[in-house]
């Protein structure tokens, strides 16, 4: 999909709701969780940005992909990557822990 279409299409999902009165989150939360979910997805080779009201995901090959919300993220990431992305994977905690010298 074209950026030009991204912006026009739905986010409606759950994790968008309850930021705004009219249901949208506001940018500066959007970049603040996409700055925590990096922290998993740098993991797997992948970054998340905000743009436009939705999300990029673009891998360190140059995969790009516009994500619409954020339960959207992890399939793309199992797509783009081709393998299996669990955010609350033990063992991906463990190294996540490692790295902040917890």
């Amino acid at each position: 999909m074209c950026g030009l279409c991204g912006a026009f299409a739905g986010a409606d999902h759950w994790t968008s709701g309850g930021a705004a009165p009219e249901g949208v989150m506001p940018a500066a939360d959007r970049r603040a969780r996409a700055a925590l979910a990096n922290e998993v997805l740098g993991l797997y080779g992948l970054k998340l940005d905000e743009w436009a009201g939705r999300f990029t995901l673009r891998s360190h090959t140059g995969k790009m992909s516009l994500v619409d919300h954020f339960g959207a993220i992890w399939p793309e990431a199992e797509r783009m990557t081709r393998r299996p992305c669990d955010p609350l994977d033990p063992s991906l905690l463990d190294r996540l822990e490692a790295r902040r010298g917890g």
